[in-house]
């Protein structure tokens, strides 16, 4: 092992001295390694390289190669950057360090680099993507089109280009003249699936229906295996209600394995509108096995049962729809009394009071009936409907199962009865004052 140590040192001393070595290290046996899958050989090789010519650019490079084989995406990072520090002008170095900090996620390092990269070679295509890519993630799809105009010009024929000026028109919500770029992209290149899924979304939101649904067949009739374009085509079917051309995209996409819950689910409903409830419920309790949260499968379920004759189920689906909407319902009704009480502290009191009775169909709560009568008692001097509200509070609470104070109730009892003789009194004014 020493002997070897020994031998890798004095090759790499030799390869150093200026008269002795005047070409470049041939490291053409290391990247046959790479080639053939040896990383762990590379990896070694390296190592001990780098243990007498630490500063070897090349040689970080390559065991950031062999590790990047491994997957192990921190090492071979680290690798690339450290080549990149030593050779800070190699333009491979930095390009793929941009690349690794891309595909991490962390664009913020990648950015900086790019831009260098494109600046001194604005023409160089690797560079545009990986630039672009940040931009159109931080929503600047303007300097997107315009670096992608770059190219085009220089390869008007290049579908690939309109296809980006096109993407990034769509992401900008600029549908006319996203529709305008794929359009030209097909006329590229008319097998061109990518630019056909663009165009039946456009469409979709613009034209019609119709002619979205036309793009996408013609889709599936160049590439059958593509089952995006049938998700896409099922999703649009489903959404005008064309329950029976969904449904056979929804299985063609299930037959290929993909059993989640989204397909299941609208498979289950689509075959409910088209009046099977017997595959209809196969399907839904199997997305409900999935999730059994989702009150539109549990709804379905519970229709779909009564249509078999099986109220036990139905019951138990309807009950677990109950239980799911129930807590929705709380939180809107609590919503509306929050909202009302800001009403309330802003003196308007008589959509305070709107507000609060809106809140009871959602929930109930009897102490909301007390705080409309003290407005209307209060605040808007209005003895009738005080009256009523009074009463109605202490019929609620007397019908109640939880205890209240009898003592508070009593005080209520005595202020109704106030309020009736004031108003019988101001009734009896009334009356002789008109008859005067």
């Amino acid at each position: 092992m020493k002997r070897i140590g020994l031998t890798i040192m004095l090759l790499v001393l030799f390869l150093s001295l200026p008269g002795l070595a005047q070409n470049k290290p041939d490291y053409s046996k290391i990247d046959m390694m790479i080639i053939k899958g040896d990383y762990q050989r590379v990896i070694d090789t390296c190592k001990q390289i780098l243990v007498y010519d630490s500063l070897n650019a090349e040689i970080s490079y390559k065991m950031g190669l062999a590790y990047q084989g491994f997957l192990s995406d921190d090492k071979s990072l680290e690798c690339f950057v450290k080549a990149a520090n030593i050779s800070p002008d190699n333009n491979n170095y930095n390009f793929t360090v941009a690349k690794s900090f891309f595909n991490k996620g962390k664009i913020g390092l990648a950015k900086p680099i790019l831009l260098k990269l494109c600046a001194a070679d604005s023409m160089n295509w690797p560079y545009a993507y990986y630039l672009t890519g940040i931009l159109m993630q931080e929503e600047k799809y303007d300097e997107s089109i315009q670096i992608y105009y770059r190219f085009y010009r220089k390869d008007y024929f290049n579908y690939i280009f309109t296809d980006k000026i096109g993407f990034a028109y769509l992401k900008k919500g600029d549908s006319k003249d996203a529709i305008s770029m794929f359009n030209r992209s097909l006329a590229l290149n008319p097998k061109n699936t990518n630019a056909l899924k663009n165009l039946a979304y456009l469409y979709a939101g613009t034209i019609g229906a119709d002619t979205a649904l036309q793009l996408l067949t013609k889709g599936i009739e160049i590439d059958p295996s593509d089952i995006d374009l049938y998700a896409r085509r099922a999703a649009i079917n489903y959404t005008i209600y064309n329950y029976k051309m969904a449904l056979d995209d929804y299985l063609k996409i299930l037959s290929t394995g993909d059993s989640s819950f989204f397909n299941l689910k609208r498979a289950g409903i689509s075959f409910a509108n088209n009046r099977h409830p017997g595959e209809a419920v196969e399907y839904l309790l199997k997305a409900y096995r999935k999730d059994s949260s989702d009150y539109e499968v549990s709804g379905n379920l519970a229709r779909n049962y009564v249509l078999l004759k099986d109220p036990k189920k139905s019951v138990y689906y309807y009950r677990n729809v109950i239980k799911l909407l129930t807590p929705v319902g709380n939180q809107i009704g609590i919503n509306y009394i929050l909202l009302a009480e800001v009403l309330k502290s802003d003196n308007q009191y008589t959509e305070a009071i709107n507000t609060y009775i809106k809140s009871q169909e959602f929930r109930t709560d009897n102490d909301v009936y007390m705080i409309i009568a003290n407005l209307y008692d209060e605040k808007l001097n209005d003895t009738p409907k005080a009256i009523y509200y009074y009463e109605l509070y202490l019929d609620k609470i007397k019908n109640s199962r939880n205890k209240h104070d009898k003592d508070y109730a009593e005080s209520i009892t005595k202020r109704i009865e106030s309020l009736k003789n004031t108003n019988q009194t101001n009734k009896k004014s009334y009356s002789i004052q008109n008859a005067k």
